[in-house]
């Protein structure tokens, strides 16, 4: 009986996670409407902070007697974001990439997967690491929104958004009545509250159903955790591609993964210094910098990202869990 509630669990999850994710698109779509933002920009802030909540969440309640999970979270998340769901994107609706937001932040995604594996060389991430890359969080944010405060409007936008604003057709994909603001604010703020609440329902009958077949702390967060909390940038970016918004799905990743490692790993480490024991993500960090790597070979310029670089990018998730299982 107690399977059964778990699976319910992950189903309900599975279904808030899906609302969720459509007022979260609307909501920030209508956003950057009104103010005259990019959504490539939004999905770099507000989309990217409301997706890496479950990751820190998580990590949070579980760094302190669970560091296996807490960092396992993070590094499977990041690995989900680059390769599962920006792959995925890919093979529903190819997205363009714009190549000058991301000339600026390609390099600084590499930095933050390169510094997983520098910061955890010596077997321990401290407090003070941790509140370094805290601080790259804050910079991170304020940098993205003063240079996109920067821009006009009509400077962002690629040919494909010009004519589909010209057309009529809106941020959403389809043709919609102008949504005021507030409205606005209120459906993406709804929208985050269910991905938070649909993720955290999804954890943990993940969780428990991972104890029925007694999977290790590692594995557990490599992978039905670290799943569980990528599933809004999942859905979220499969429903922007569906759309015809897959755009969002790039500045999602991008932003999602500088987040999880600066701010969800600094905050974890922050609260309680994390220490490395037996086969304790040594391979899985250098693993993340190859992932990182493929991730940005298909993001080069500005072009649109393949359904084949799509498949390659899912074949590399597959790739990075069975490695991790088998180690």
């Amino acid at each position: 009986m107690g399977l059964v509630l778990d699976i319910g669990s992950v189903v309900v999850g599975i279904l808030i996670l899906y609302w969720g994710a459509e007022w979260l698109i609307r909501g920030s779509a209508a956003v950057a409407r009104a103010f005259g933002v990019k959504p490539l920009v939004v999905g770099l802030t507000v989309v990217a902070y409301g997706a890496s909540a479950p990751e820190l969440a998580v990590a949070t309640k579980t760094v302190a007697l669970h560091p296996p999970i807490a960092l396992g979270t993070v590094i499977g998340s990041c690995a989900a974001n680059i390769s599962l769901i920006l792959g995925m994107t890919a093979l529903i609706a190819p997205p363009t990439v714009d190549g000058r937001i991301i000339r600026r932040e390609v390099p600084i995604l590499l930095g933050s997967a390169i510094a997983v594996p520098i910061f955890l060389w010596n077997g321990v991430l401290s407090r003070f690491e941790g509140m370094i890359l805290i601080g790259c969080a804050a910079l991170f944010t304020i940098v993205t929104l003063t240079v996109s405060a920067g821009l006009e409007p009509d400077d962002e936008l690629d040919p494909e958004h010009k004519r589909a604003s010209e057309s009529g057709g809106d941020l959403g994909g389809k043709a919609r009545p102008k949504t005021s603001r507030g409205l606005a604010a209120i459906m993406t703020a709804l929208g985050l509250v269910l991905l938070v609440l649909g993720s955290n329902l999804f954890v943990r009958g993940g969780r428990a159903i991972a104890e029925h077949v007694e999977m290790s702390e590692r594995m557990l967060g490599l992978t039905v955790i670290s799943i569980g909390c990528a599933l809004p940038e999942l859905i979220g970016s499969m429903v922007a591609a569906w759309r015809g918004h897959a755009a969002l799905a790039v500045g999602s990743v991008i932003g999602s993964n500088l987040l999880n490692v600066f701010l969800v790993l600094g905050v974890s480490a922050y609260l309680h210094p994390i220490r490395l024991g037996e086969r304790m993500h040594t391979a899985e960090g250098i693993a993340l910098v190859l992932i990182t790597l493929l991730g940005i070979v298909t993001l080069r310029g500005s072009r649109k990202i393949s359904r084949a670089e799509g498949a390659v990018l899912v074949l590399a998730y597959v790739a990075f869990i069975v490695t991790s299982a088998l180690l």
